[in-house]
């Protein structure tokens, strides 16, 4: 059964409040990249390719292996993650090796997890 959500019995404007929250509220664009970020978040082969991240840099080929999929598959979510600045990459000789872009990306899907969790 859907639980309802409760509402105010009356209209009272608190201005104090508004005032503050509008004081505080980021710029519209900012909510917005915010909002996309959090979009990239949502796919879960996105979310395995940073856990095996986590674990060590590595190719489109071990990837793929790990996940066991196609090393195109791959190759399109992590262009979304490196659009994101989510993954980095790096060149070496014929390879192309990807790691996590810093740790703030650990940082939120651990807190993520912790959420989910409790």
């Amino acid at each position: 059964m859907k639980e309802e959500l409760e509402c105010c019995e009356t209209t009272e404007i608190h201005e104090d409040l508004l005032e503050m929250v509008s004081r505080n509220m980021p710029p519209e664009e900012e909510l917005y990249d915010l909002a996309e970020l959090f979009k990239v978040f949502g796919d879960s082969t996105r979310i395995r390719i940073l856990f095996v991240l986590f674990e060590a840099e590595v190719c489109v080929c071990d990837l793929a292996q790990a996940l066991h999929m196609t090393q195109s598959a791959i190759s399109h979510q992590l262009r979304i993650l490196k659009n994101s600045r989510l993954v980095k990459s790096r060149r070496e000789g014929k390879s192309v090796f990807y790691s996590l872009a810093d740790a703030h990306v650990r940082t939120m899907i651990d807190q993520g997890r912790e959420h989910i969790e409790e």
